[in-house]
Protein backbone atom coordinates (compact mmCIF):
# COMPACT_ATOMS: atom_id res chain seq x y z
CA UNK A 1 0.00 0.00 0.00
CA UNK A 2 3.20 2.19 -0.30
CA UNK A 3 2.07 3.19 -4.16
CA UNK A 4 -1.46 4.94 -2.24
CA UNK A 5 0.68 6.48 -0.34
CA UNK A 6 2.50 8.05 -2.97
CA UNK A 7 -0.36 9.03 -4.92
CA UNK A 8 -2.06 10.53 -2.27
CA UNK A 9 0.77 12.68 -1.60
CA UNK A 10 0.75 13.14 -5.44
CA UNK A 11 -3.06 14.41 -5.56
CA UNK A 12 -2.11 17.03 -2.94
CA UNK A 13 1.08 18.62 -4.13
CA UNK A 14 0.93 21.70 -5.16
CA UNK A 15 1.92 21.41 -8.97
CA UNK A 16 3.06 24.75 -10.38
CA UNK A 17 4.85 23.36 -13.27
CA UNK A 18 6.65 25.60 -14.85
CA UNK A 19 8.70 23.71 -17.55
CA UNK A 20 7.80 21.30 -19.99
CA UNK A 21 10.27 19.38 -18.41
CA UNK A 22 8.51 19.70 -14.91
CA UNK A 23 4.92 18.93 -16.91
CA UNK A 24 6.68 15.91 -18.57
CA UNK A 25 7.83 14.26 -15.20
CA UNK A 26 4.88 14.82 -13.50
CA UNK A 27 2.25 13.46 -16.45
CA UNK A 28 4.80 10.50 -16.18
CA UNK A 29 4.30 10.20 -12.84
CA UNK A 30 1.18 9.98 -13.09
CA UNK A 31 0.67 7.42 -15.47
CA UNK A 32 2.81 5.21 -13.55
CA UNK A 33 1.03 5.77 -10.34
CA UNK A 34 -2.07 5.23 -12.69
CA UNK A 35 -0.98 1.74 -14.02
CA UNK A 36 0.02 0.35 -10.54
CA UNK A 37 -2.77 1.67 -9.06
CA UNK A 38 -4.48 -0.86 -11.56
CA UNK A 39 -2.58 -3.75 -11.09
CA UNK A 40 -3.63 -3.34 -7.05
CA UNK A 41 -7.28 -2.51 -8.43
CA UNK A 42 -7.66 -5.78 -10.60
CA UNK A 43 -6.63 -8.34 -7.28
CA UNK A 44 -8.87 -6.27 -4.36
CA UNK A 45 -11.61 -4.40 -6.86
CA UNK A 46 -11.20 -2.00 -3.96
CA UNK A 47 -13.52 1.07 -4.97
CA UNK A 48 -11.65 4.01 -3.33
CA UNK A 49 -8.59 2.74 -5.32
CA UNK A 50 -10.86 3.42 -8.39
CA UNK A 51 -11.70 6.71 -7.29
CA UNK A 52 -7.90 7.75 -6.50
CA UNK A 53 -7.17 6.30 -10.46
CA UNK A 54 -10.06 8.84 -11.72
CA UNK A 55 -8.84 11.72 -9.75
CA UNK A 56 -5.32 10.91 -10.87
CA UNK A 57 -6.40 10.77 -14.25
CA UNK A 58 -8.12 13.84 -14.37
CA UNK A 59 -4.67 15.70 -13.12
CA UNK A 60 -3.07 14.01 -15.72
CA UNK A 61 -5.21 15.04 -18.65
CA UNK A 62 -4.60 18.63 -17.35
CA UNK A 63 -1.04 18.92 -17.16
CA UNK A 64 -1.37 16.79 -20.87
CA UNK A 65 -3.09 19.65 -21.95
CA UNK A 66 -1.34 22.19 -20.99
CA UNK A 67 1.69 20.09 -22.66
CA UNK A 68 0.15 20.40 -26.32
CA UNK A 69 -1.63 23.49 -26.18
CA UNK A 70 -5.26 24.54 -26.68
CA UNK A 71 -6.21 23.64 -29.87
CA UNK A 72 -7.13 26.71 -32.46
CA UNK A 73 -10.35 27.59 -33.39
CA UNK A 74 -11.04 28.76 -36.56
Amino acid sequence: MELVGKALEFEKRKLSLKTTSDRIVASREAKDLILGLNEIYKKNQDREIMDLMKRLTVIKRKIETRLKGRPLID
